[in-house]
C-alpha cells in the first residue's frame, strides 16, 4: 500500500505487543516506518499500564515524536504537554489501603504522579526488584497512607491462578470507588471509573480533532479490549487471550514475530 490517508492515529501496547518477550524491538525499523507516519500526519500513541516514566525510557530516542497514554489512561501525554492526570480522592485511596490489607497475598503498589511506592513489610526486596523493570520511578515507604503524591491508581499483584477471582472480588467490595482492569498473569490494575486506554485515546482524539474510525490500535490483554472496540480498526496479537480476539478486526502474528511493525509497513509503506 502506498501511505494510508485514512489512519491518523496508531496506538500500541507494549508487553506482549510492540515488544518481545525479552523486551527487545527492532528501534530501526521503527524509526522508519514512524517518520512515514508522522510525513502523512498520522499520531503514533504508547498505550499501556506501565508508568509513564518506564515508557519514556523504552522509547527515548522517540519521546519528543510521540504521545502516551500511560497507567491504564491515568497519564495522558501528548508530546510535552501533560494532557490528564487521574487523581484518586484521599477518602478513596485509604478504602483502597485498608481493604487490600485484609488479603495479606495482595502485594500491592501504589502509583503516584511522581512516582510508585512499595510498603515495607508488605512486600520484600525481590518483589521491589522485580517491580521496578516497570516502574522506573519506585520508591520504599513505611506507610501508604503518609504518601504525599497525587494517587492516579493501584496496581496490586495477586496469585496468578486467581487473578479472575480477586478481580471480582475488587469489583464487588471496591466498584464504587475504583474499576479494576486485568491483563492477566496476577496483575490487576485499579484505576478511577471510566479511566481506561480507551479514554485516553479519545481525550486526544477530541484536542487533535481526528475521529476513532481513523485510529487503529494493537494489543494483547484484557485492559486492551476497550481500547481494541473504540478504534475503527483494531488488531489482536496472536498471543492474546481469546476475548481480546474476539474484540479486534482482525488477529495478527505474536508479538516475538515483530508483527505491529510488520503490519505497520503494510499501512506505511
Amino acid at each position: 500500500m502506498t501511505i494510508n490517508q485514512k489512519i491518523k492515529l496508531v496506538a500500541v501496547d507494549i508487553d506482549g505487543t510492540f515488544v518481545r518477550s525479552d523486551y527487545s524491538c527492532d528501534k530501526d525499523r521503527f524509526q522508519r516506518i514512524l517518520s512515514k507516519m508522522t510525513e502523512s500526519g498520522c499520531h503514533f500513541v504508547v498505550a499501556s499500564g506501565n508508568q509513564y516514566y518506564q515508557l519514556r525510557d523504552l522509547f527515548s530516542e522517540f519521546d519528543q515524536a510521540i504521545s502516551f497514554v500511560a497507567e491504564n489512561g491515568a497519564f495522558i501525554k501528548d508530546h510535552n504537554d501533560t494532557v490528564y492526570t487521574a487523581q484518586f480522592s484521599k477518602d478513596s485511596t485509604e478504602q483502597v489501603i485498608d481493604f487490600c490489607r485484609l488479603y495479606p497475598e495482595i502485594k500491592n503498589v501504589l502509583c503516584g504522579k511522581e512516582s510508585a511506592y512499595c510498603q515495607r513489610g508488605s512486600v520484600d526486596q525481590d518483589f521491589f526488584d522485580k517491580t521496578s523493570v516497570y516502574y522506573h520511578h519506585l520508591k520504599w515507604v513505611d506507610d501508604f497512607k503518609k504518601v504525599d503524591d497525587q494517587i492516579l491508581k493501584f496496581a496490586p499483584t495477586v496469585p496468578e491462578e486467581e487473578t479472575i477471582t480477586y478481580f471480582n472480588l475488587f469489583k464487588k467490595h471496591l466498584g464504587h470507588i475504583i474499576e479494576p482492569t486485568t491483563s492477566g498473569h496476577g496483575s490487576i490494575d485499579l484505576i478511577l471509573p471510566g479511566c481506561h486506554k480507551a479514554s485516553g485515546l479519545e481525550k486526544l482524539v477530541k484536542r487533535w480533532g481526528i475521529k476513532p474510525e481513523n485510529c487503529l490500535a494493537f494489543g494483547d490483554g484484557g485492559n486492551d479490549i476497550k481500547m481494541l472496540s473504540y478504534c475503527g480498526t483494531s488488531y489482536a496479537m496472536a498471543n492474546a487471550l481469546e476475548n481480546v480476539k474476539q474484540a479486534a478486526t482482525f488477529v495478527c502474528p505474536s508479538n516475538n514475530d515483530d508483527s505491529v511493525l510488520v503490519t505497520l509497513e503494510k499501512y506505511f509503506h
